[in-house]
């Protein structure tokens, strides 16, 4: 099993407040093949999981269990079979990741991060045409 890396951050789709929720890089990973396509059966998640890496189906319940308990996922139950869903969207999750990420290794400073990618030449011509398309966008929005 994958260990390592917790990821952290709010469902706001259950009855309470916000809560916040640690996620493990293995059950990251069981919640992608989760927004790929749901609800989705735990044989449909072991398929998706499997073309990366070979998973175990025990490990992939337990994980499917484990994501049910805190809440970042959800199933029902159809004829012999559950059914999961996420209850988390991925685009609000990859901010929340993204936003954590660069508070932690930059102080909240994105032009750190981006300098880099460029120092390192990981930037290719359409991320820096991508990223003038966006400073534009925001320049306009606010200005």
């Amino acid at each position: 099993m994958i260990t390592g890396v917790i990821y952290k951050y709010y469902n706001c789709n259950q009855k309470s407040e916000k809560t916040v929720i640690e996620i493990s890089k293995a059950e990251f990973e069981v919640l992608e093949a989760i927004w790929l396509a749901h609800p989705a059966s735990a044989n449909d998640i072991i398929d998706r999981l499997n073309q990366q890496k070979p998973w175990h189906e025990k490990t992939v319940k337990t994980l499917l269990n484990r994501m049910v308990k805190k809440g970042a996922i959800d199933f029902s139950k159809q004829q012999r079979s559950y059914l999961y869903s996420p209850l988390l969207e991925r685009e609000s999750y990859t901010l929340k990741e993204s936003q954590s990420l660069i508070e932690r290794l930059f102080s909240g400073r994105i032009a750190p991060l981006v300098a880099g990618f460029a120092k390192t030449e990981q930037l290719s011509q359409t991320d820096i045409d991508e990223l003038k398309q966006v400073i534009a966008q925001w320049e306009k929005e606010n200005d």
